[in-house]
C-alpha cells in the first residue's frame, strides 16, 4: 500500500506513541547553517572545557545528511524522565535525569524496536537513531520540529510539559510532511534561570559557558580536584544539577513519568552523607553499574562528595 507523505508522517507518530515516546515532531533533513555560526563561535570561547568530542566531527553535527546519507527526514522524540519521588531533604543531590536506569541504554533500546515498526510498516527504509551520545543538535531539530523552543537556559521547553524530557532522534532516507517549526520564546522577561544558577554559567543569548557549570564540573570535568571556590556555590549537587530546571515556571506542568525502567533507585533517594561516604568501589559498581551516575567514577564521586556542606 502507497501512503503519502502526511499519512506516514502520521503512522509514525502513532507508533512513537505506541513505544512509549511522550511526543514525537519532524523535520526536513538540511544543514543547520545558522547553528553552525552558534557553535562555532561557542566552541571558540572555550565554553566547552575539557568536552573535547564538542570539537569533533563539527561537519556531521551541522548537517544530517552527511551524518546519514539520503537523510530526508529528521525525527525528534521526547521522553519524559520527571520523577514520580524526589531524594530525601539534605541528601546530597543527584539529577533528576540520573535518579534510574541509564537513559542510554533505555532508550536505544526503544529506538531500535521504533525504526523496526517503520520498516514493517513503510517498507524498506534505512534510519539511524541518536541519544546524546552522537553529533546531532537534537534541541535545534526538536524546534525545527515544533516540539518547543530553547530556553535561556540552553534546555529544551515544551509549553504543555516543561523541559524533564531526554531527546532522542532519528535521522532516515523517508520523506515525510514535516511539522512547522516552533518560533515563539515563551521565556519573555523571565531571568529566573540566569539569576538562580550559583556559578554564574548562563549567559545572555541563551548561551552556556559549561566550565562554570555544576553539572560540568560534577561530571565532565576529570580533574582530580575540584575548584575550591566550587564548594560554596554547589549547593550540595554532587552528580549533575537541576536549579535551571527547578526554578523555570514552565515546570510547572510537569508530570510524573511512566517508564518504569526510570523510576528511581531507592538509595539515590534515600542515601545520606554517611551511606555515600562509605560505599566502597565494588558497591558503588553493584548499585551504579547501569546508572548514568557510573560516568563519574567512583573515584569521581568521592571527589564530588567533598562539596557536599552540613547544614
Amino acid at each position: 500500500m502507497k501512503f503519502t507523505n502526511s499519512e506516514k508522517s502520521s503512522i509514525i507518530k502513532q507508533l512513537a506513541s505506541d513505544h512509549g515516546f511522550d511526543q514525537c515532531g519532524i523535520a526536513t533533513a538540511a544543514p543547520l547553517n545558522e547553528d553552525a555560526k552558534r557553535l562555532e563561535q561557542w566552541l571558540k570561547k572555550g565554553f566547552h572545557g575539557e568536552m573535547q568530542y564538542m570539537n569533533n566531527h563539527f561537519d556531521l553535527r551541522i548537517d544530517p545528511t552527511k551524518l546519514v546519507p539520503g537523510a530526508k527526514s529528521v525525527i525528534t522524540l521526547l521522553y519524559n524522565y520527571y520523577p514520580k519521588a524526589f531524594q530525601d531533604d539534605g541528601n546530597p543531590k543527584i539529577a533528576k535525569y540520573a535518579y534510574g536506569k541509564d537513559y542510554h541504554l533505555v532508550i536505544k533500546k526503544q529506538l531500535k524496536l521504533f525504526l523496526k515498526s517503520i520498516q514493517e510498516k513503510l517498507g524498506n527504509i534505512e534510519g539511524r537513531g541518536f541519544v546524546d551520545s552522537a553529533p546531532v543538535l537534537e534541541r535545534t531539530w526538536a524546534q525545527k520540529s515544533g516540539l518547543g523552543w530553547i530556553g535561556k537556559n540552553g534546555n529544551l521547553i515544551n509549553k504543555q510539559k516543561g523541559s524533564f524530557f531526554f531527546i532522542a532522534t532519528l535521522i532516515t532516507d523517508l520523506a515525510l510532511e514535516a511539522d512547522q517549526s516552533f518560533v515563539n520564546d515563551h521565556c519573555g522577561t523571565c531571568n529566573k534561570c540566569i539569576d538562580a544558577c550559583p556559578t554564574e554559567a548562563i549567559l545572555i543569548n541563551k548561551t552556556i559557558d559549561a566550565t562554570k557549570c555544576i553539572s560540568y564540573f560534577t561530571i565532565e570535568l576529570k580533574a582530580k580536584d575540584l575548584p575550591s571556590e566550587l564548594s560554596s556555590k554547589s549547593e550540595n549537587w554532587i552528580f549533575g544539577c537541576d536549579i535551571c530546571q527547578d526554578v523555570c515556571p514552565w515546570n510547572r506542568f510537569s508530570i510524573p513519568n511512566e517508564h518504569e525502567e526510570l523510576h528511581p533507585y531507592q538509595e539515590i533517594l534515600h542515601f545520606k552523607i554517611d551511606d555515600w561516604m562509605n560505599l566502597e568501589d565494588e558497591r558503588f559498581k553493584e548499585l551504579f553499574g547501569s546508572s548514568p551516575i557510573k560516568r563519574t567514577g567512583f573515584d569521581g564521586l568521592k571527589r564530588n562528595l567533598k562539596l557536599f556542606r552540613q547544614a
